[in-house]
């Protein structure tokens, strides 16, 4: 029956216990104990009930409860100190307001697909959304004047289920946003703000939502409003759900509603980031706005926008970047290129790596690329496998020299850390640690914690996340109709006190949850002894549509149900925040064998390492850069083949001779006071070289002075009077195009006969025909430095040659550079020429390059 008319009920609170509700409506209680403290002390059971959902929570309290509430003058201290401390904290101006100077208006645009920011606002599936959710919480400490962009799912990710033979089912409940710490947003006349997105025949509306995240709000798009047809009430229903045909709708309304969305609510940032690809089209609506506000051409829109767009991509494999056919584009954009002055073809050629090929499909990560000034991989490692993965985006320069950085990402140390080990903190690193979370000589005082109280504080996380795994296991056997027996053994799984190793993440295949278990006699001898007892908890979704992931998780199922593993093999599922923070709060060991290089970063290992679990990885992704002798494990070193059965052989028969020669007996190797000191030493190691270094605010300040601050300055730049500088770039732009390959290194030169003496000069000569080009258009650079074996100069330095005058009317130009040679052995040089302009960042990214 359906009612006539709809409306919300808001809890009755207590004059007294006014500050709850913004208290409860601002996430900056989710990395705060004491605000959690104080809903837990309103009533724990339900605190739990409503899933740490502090909204939900106070709509279901009963008014008796309240009341005493507001008469209990302990609670009342407690809500004042909660309530005073927010406040205070969200005056503070931060890093950036000291760095920068204060700024009232949003200067950044972070768009995602997906924020992960706590349990009780389910819409995110995994790592990127958990890591937008920690940049916006960094960003917030940090000060930076960040606003967030996103979708808000009705149904989210899926709730995942396992079926009696461990096949993993997935369920859609239904989010009820009017429980949930979001609020519509309003004009001052009261209006719900909406925005429209143009469709194939069709305009589609969506509502705004805001979310507070401590000094940060997060503005998430929602089209399940009646006057949408029911096809497109589905665009925001569930994340990473339906066909690609459902993809390109949802990342429509993602990029381009989400640059509407900010119109509408009157902010006008100056740097855009797309955090992955799903938002790249919102390149393409910053530009049809600057064309239509202020009469530009593509390319004078195109320099401002490019000059201001930050991407970064998090996939390391060309599956995992969304691409759409031409005939999906035709469909959704052919009302759209000619807003932009383009061609059909010129409008799909900038998603293309090969922009001629007219086969290759609209790659979102390459159109990204092609559409900002500033990107980067998520670790070391990445960046130099997406260099490899993109370089034919520009073909003439060196693999290693694609200009692609990368910044490694972090966690959000105090959201991650158990109560715990934060008082700990609190105790030895002084009260205001997480503010200097950078800073090292700050973690050089875990030295100062005792062996007793640092051993004592991890033991008893292990024995909270073993009670936990009973409680989520006891609940699945309940679910799935098991009988007593069954649910009797729950209870029994797990010793507090063994070794505890922990695996989950997204179960995908080349994530190999299943290597600890390729050799089962060798685990079945781990497990099976009394007194050096190993156990793994597994948990992890897989993809709906992946069933090998699927299979994966059916074999762990299969092998935990074995009489020689039922104890100590468990597998907990429906994955989430919650789940996450008690395993990397409560193992001892967090494992990873990715196949490498396909972990782009990853961040659980960080998690674990802050909580004092020692790490025992792959050495890929962060782990690659973060591993040393003293702080974790590293399985193999690094090798890849040709074979994968070969390499899961190899890799798996390494992770047990670690396993068995060194982390069991040093896990059980105790003293008289039953403390295993050297183990204690590697987690001191480890929070101390890894907490701060591999946090979000490290990551975030990164941005923020790496590309943030450069990109507002060259928007500000770009934009001035009247887009001067725009559209002068523009000119100078379609010039060097147009005249670049008359460029030619017509000679080269030195003044050795062969030979070069250690530490003496090297005068090299080079003469240039530039053309119709002047000298001050280009950069003439030598190249020099030592050949590999195969004769080739693949890692030289790189020196500008010095412009010694116009040798003819031809326009030729010669340049000379001198060199010391400090090493010894076969040496070599080239020399190149790269478009130059001081309103350009990096010549590099117009693809052009001349080579002698």
């Amino acid at each position: 029956m359906r009612p006539l008319r709809t409306f919300s009920v808001e809890p009755a609170l207590p004059e007294a216990l006014r500050p709850l509700k913004e208290v409860a409506y601002n996430l900056w209680w989710c990395w705060h104990g004491e605000a959690q403290d104080l809903f837990r002390r309103l009533d724990a059971g339900l605190w739990e009930d409503v899933y740490h959902n502090p909204v939900a929570m106070l709509g279901r309290l009963e008014q008796p409860r309240l009341l005493e509430a507001a008469g209990d003058e302990g609670f009342l201290a407690h809500l004042n100190r909660v309530y005073t401390r927010m406040e205070d904290y969200l005056r503070e101006p931060g890093w950036w307001g000291h760095t920068y100077g204060n700024s009232h208006e949003p200067q950044v645009a972070y768009f995602c697909a997906e924020f992960g920011i706590s349990e009780c606002l389910p819409i995110y599936s995994g790592g990127l959304g958990v890591l937008a959710g920690d940049h916006l919480k960094s960003a917030s400490e940090l000060g930076v004047p960040l606003v967030g962009i996103g979708l808000l799912y009705q149904q989210g990710y899926f709730r995942q289920r396992l079926n009696a033979d461990g096949w993993q089912l997935e369920l859609f409940p239904r989010n009820d946003f009017h429980n949930m710490p979001v609020e519509l947003v309003r004009d001052a006349q009261g209006k719900v703000c909406k925005i429209a997105v143009d469709y194939p025949q069709r305009v589609v509306a969506a509502q705004i939502w805001r979310v507070k995240v401590g000094r940060i709000t997060l503005y998430l798009m929602d089209a399940n409003l009646p006057e949408n047809a029911p096809e497109d009430r589905q665009i925001t229903a569930q994340l990473y759900g339906g066909d690609q045909e459902m993809r390109i709708r949802q990342e429509v309304m993602l990029g381009i509603g989400g640059v509407r969305a900010l119109r509408a609510l009157n902010i006008h940032p100056k740097a855009y980031h797309m955090n992955e690809g799903h938002s790249a089209f919102l390149g393409f609506e910053r530009i049809r706005l600057l064309m239509r506000d202020n009469g530009l051409s593509f390319e004078e829109a195109r320099q401002a926008v490019a000059a201001s767009n930050v991407f970064t991509t998090h996939t390391p494999v060309p599956a995992g970047n969304d691409a759409f056919e031409p005939w999906l584009i035709d469909r959704y954009f052919e009302h759209y290129w000619g807003q932009l002055g383009l061609t059909r073809e010129q409008f799909l050629a900038l998603g293309r790596q090969e922009p001629a090929n007219k086969d290759e499909p609209m790659n979102l990560t390459v159109l990204a690329i092609r559409l900002s000034t500033f990107r980067n991989g998520v670790s070391r490692l990445h960046g130099q496998v997406s260099r490899r993965l993109w370089h034919n985006i520009w073909p003439a320069i060196p693999i290693e020299e694609a200009p692609i950085d990368h910044i490694t990402n972090g966690i959000h140390t105090p959201t991650w850390l158990s109560h715990d080990m934060a008082e700990l903190y609190d105790r030895y690193l002084g009260p205001h640690w997480h503010e200097q979370a950078t800073n090292e000589e700050i973690w050089r005082r875990v030295d100062q914690i005792p062996d007793t109280e640092l051993w004592r504080t991890h033991e008893r996380r292990r024995e909270r996340l073993v009670a936990f795994c009973r409680r989520r296991l006891r609940i699945q056997y309940d679910k799935r109709g098991a009988s007593q027996t069954e649910l009797r053994m729950a209870d029994e799984v797990l010793d507090p006190e063994a070794l505890t190793i922990g695996f989950a993440r997204r179960f995908a295949t080349y994530k190999r949850a299943n290597l600890i278990l390729e050799d089962l006699e060798r685990l079945k001898k781990l497990m099976a002894d009394e007194g050096h007892r190993l156990q793994i908890i597994f948990a992890g979704k897989a993809h709906p549509r992946d069933n090998p992931g699927k299979d994966l998780i059916r074999q762990i199922v299969h092998t935990a149900r074995l009489p020689e593993y039922r104890r100590w093999i468990v597998f907990i599922e429906d994955y989430d925040i919650n789940i996450a923070r008690y395993l990397v709060q409560g193992v001892d060991v967090w494992l990873n064998t990715p196949l490498r290089p396909m972990e782009a970063s990853g961040t659980s290992g960080m998690k674990a390492a802050a909580n004092g679990a020692l790490n025992l990885s792959i050495p890929d992704g962060w782990w690659d850069e973060g591993f040393e002798p003293d702080v974790g494990w590293r399985i193999s070193a690094g090798e890849t083949y040709d074979d994968l059965e070969y390499q899961n052989r190899v890799e798996s028969q390494a992770l047990y001779d670690l396993l068995e020669k060194e982390v069991v007996p040093l896990f059980y190797k105790r003293g008289a006071d039953n403390l295993p000191r050297e183990w204690i030493e590697r987690m001191r190691a480890a929070m101390r070289k890894l907490a701060p270094m591999f946090n979000t605010n490290r990551m975030v300040r990164q941005y923020a002075e790496k590309f943030y601050a450069p990109a507002s300055k060259r928007w500000d730049q770009l934009t001035a009077d009247g887009m001067a500088t725009a559209k002068t770039l523009a000119e100078w732009t379609g010039r060097i195009r147009q005249n670049f390959d008359a460029i030619r290194v017509e000679s080269t030169g030195d003044d050795v006969d062969g030979v070069c003496g250690v530490g003496k000069p090297l005068h090299v000569r080079t003469q240039v025909h530039l053309g119709a080009l002047k000298p001050e258009d280009v950069r003439v650079q030598l190249c020099y430095g030592r050949l590999d074996p195969d004769g080739q100069l693949n890692h030289g330095e790189y020196i500008d040659m010095k412009w010694t005058g116009q040798t003819n009317e031809a326009g030729s130009h010669s340049y000379t550079a001198d060199v010391n040679c400090q090493t010894t052995g076969i040496s070599g040089y080239t020399v190149r020429v790269l478009p130059c302009h001081g309103d350009i960042i990096d010549g590099r990214d117009l693809g052009l390059v001349r080579w002698a």
